[in-house]
């Protein structure tokens, strides 16, 4: 769980956070298995901001 007070959202830098941190493991560990695919990476659940609350849901 990630809190922020600032006025802009934080959910695009978290994002980019977790897939860098998932390309830096692919880097790693190409080398045994190139087939490994990165996914099921998104938003869970984000409060405030002009959009007020989202929460993932499966469902479309």
């Amino acid at each position: 769980t990630i809190q922020c007070d600032g006025k802009t959202g934080v959910e695009m830098e978290a994002l980019t956070g977790v897939t860098v941190a998932l390309l830096t493991i692919y880097d790693m560990c190409k080398a045994i298995d190139k087939r490994m695919v990165l996914r099921d990476i998104h938003l869970v659940e984000k409060e405030g901001g002009k959009s007020g609350r989202f929460l993932f849901s499966s469902a479309p």
